[in-house]
């Protein structure tokens, strides 16, 4: 037997996404040590500092109870807002849950379980009806293409989302502004990349980004990202190549 509910009464649906977060890592327990680095950091870069969603990283801290309200606080005095904790152990994660806060395990047991469930996860979060992914080899396309390697050919339109959950992914064609492509490897886009290109979505930080024409509203690869006001002008709308080097993001020409 099957119940069919009128979707006039479906409140809301759930389904699985992907979304870049900024994750402050903390090597220092001290909220007051805290306060005195963000507040440097506030006055390099106010633009980053503007209501942005961070996870607070306890991972590299051997403290079993921790000012968590405190650091908080000193957060959202500099316009951060803390959504979650990675890490920690059981009080701190009592803790974050008593504040409101999402917990994350370990980012090594969070991988395991993210490669575990990322196929029925992506494929909740593609509209199959909206994206057209053609899994084939391309005489035309430069790349050398595995049997992982995602090929989509035409246009990601605003609203879509087209991912390679275990390999690279190659656009034939535009990402327009409000699209998003993700990949487990590299990204190749042969035309303008205007969304949001987000490379090695599971911590391979040997991932890369090519595209004909740089406009992106948000490039990331391995979680470490840049948005459009953090790229040099001369970069913009030219080829580039984007790549993880020294604990950031490296953007050039494409030779």
């Amino acid at each position: 037997m099957s119940l069919n509910v009128d979707s006039a009464d479906v409140a809301f649906t759930f389904k699985g996404g992907m979304l870049p977060m900024t994750v402050m890592e903390l090597a220092s327990a001290d909220p007051e040590h805290i306060r005195r680095q963000l507040a440097g950091k506030l006055s390099q870069a106010p633009a980053f500092f503007q209501h942005t969603p961070v996870v607070l990283s306890v991972e590299k801290l051997d403290e079993p109870h921790l000012a968590l309200e405190r650091i908080c606080a000193v957060c959202r005095d500099h316009k951060l807002l803390p959504v979650a904790v990675r890490g920690g152990s059981e009080p701190i994660r009592q803790s974050a849950w008593a504040l409101g806060l999402g917990w994350f395990p370990p980012v090594e047991e969070g991988r395991a379980r993210i490669l575990e469930s990322v196929s029925e996860r992506t494929n909740d979060a593609v509209d199959p009806a909206a994206t057209e992914v053609v899994e084939e080899r391309a005489a035309d396309a430069p790349v050398a293409l595995s049997e992982t390697t995602r090929l989509y050919r035409g246009t990601v339109r605003s609203g879509q989302q087209v991912s390679a959950a275990e390999g690279d992914l190659v656009v034939i064609g535009a990402v327009n502004a409000g699209a998003e492509v993700l990949a487990a490897g590299s990204i190749h886009v042969y035309g303008a990349l205007r969304g949001r290109a987000l490379a090695g979505i599971h911590g391979n930080a040997q991932a890369g980004i090519y595209c004909r024409e740089l406009e992106a509203e948000l490039i990331s690869v391995a979680g470490t990202y840049k948005r459009l006001e953090d790229i040099d002008p001369k970069l913009l709308g030219v080829p580039v190549e984007v790549h993880f080097v020294k604990e950031q993001l490296e953007i050039k020409p494409l030779a």
